[in-house]
């Protein structure tokens, strides 16, 4: 930056860091390797992010991918319950150690580093921010195909602080049905656009129940528009994933890498695919 730097870029020459929005990427400590980083998002809270991160990363794992999972929603991490892993990460000479699941997945998230669990996390957005950062440069990620990074609803701090900071490959975003939801949708997708990050595609959750007597797909929150607002955006619709009480319990009791492989391929292959390519 020029000594006389006035922050105005539009007459200027200097190639320097307020120019180039690369030089805002965080480095990976010298013992880490992460080949593709993959954030799963949404404009509203209580869509299934948590659940899509959990069930993309058992996927990506089962395809033969060495598989993470960074959990940036600080203030109401979900993670490390859906695997079943309890108890406080710790330091070694390499960086933090990640907690590993009993299918070799690696976490990190607020609820391995707090003494009790069920304390909340009462920071501000600086210090939330902060500790995604150190997650991600401090923390021992040893040769990592595929990271994906449960972020938290919204298009605020820690959103911009995972696409600036972390070398984005794509997201993923999460919708439901309702046509409430639609809007929102459109705001992350504009948010990637903005900032430049290609959206490998939608997954829509709760789309339906089936019936469990004669199968019917019985579309509780009536029809959506999902394929048209996909379509408008040039994305694919990923998967339409069901309202599924079996599913729900394997996450609650953090059984979730126990999930039938057959749903899994059903539902979630089309994505595994897409990270493949990208």
């Amino acid at each position: 930056m020029a000594t006389d730097c006035n922050h105005d870029c539009s007459n200027c020459q200097e190639n320097c860091a307020e120019r180039d929005p690369s030089s805002f990427l965080e480095n990976l400590n010298e013992f880490s390797k992460v080949d593709k980083v993959i954030a799963v998002v949404s404009g509203k809270g209580g869509v299934g992010k948590s659940l899509v991160t959990g069930l993309s990363a058992v996927s990506a794992s089962r395809s033969g991918m060495k598989t993470a999972v960074l959990d940036a929603d600080i203030t109401g991490p979900s993670v490390p319950k859906m695997f079943g892993l309890e108890g406080r990460v710790y330091m070694s000479k390499m960086g933090i150690e990640p907690a590993v699941s009993k299918g070799g997945i690696s976490v990190l998230s607020a609820n391995l580093i707090l003494e009790n669990p069920e304390d909340p996390v009462v920071w501000r957005a600086p210090v939330i921010t902060g500790a995604i950062t150190q997650f991600w440069t401090e923390a021992h990620w040893d040769n990592i195909d595929v990271m994906f990074v449960d972020m938290p609803p919204g298009t605020g701090d820690v959103p911009l602080t995972v696409f600036q900071s972390l070398p984005v490959d794509g997201i993923i975003v999460v919708t439901s049905p309702q046509d409430l939801v639609s809007m929102i949708v459109e705001k992350a997708l504009r948010m990637a656009e903005l900032m430049n990050v290609p959206v490998l595609g939608i997954v829509e959750n709760m789309s339906y129940v089936k019936c469990p007597d004669c199968g019917k797909e019985i579309r509780i929150f009536g029809e959506s528009n999902i394929d048209a607002i996909a379509g408008s955006h040039g994305v694919p619709v990923l998967a339409k994933l069901p309202v599924d009480p079996a599913i729900a319990e394997k996450c609650d009791t953090g059984n979730i890498e126990t999930v039938d492989e057959k749903w899994l391929t059903d539902n979630c292959s089309s994505l595994t695919e897409v990270i493949r390519q990208k």
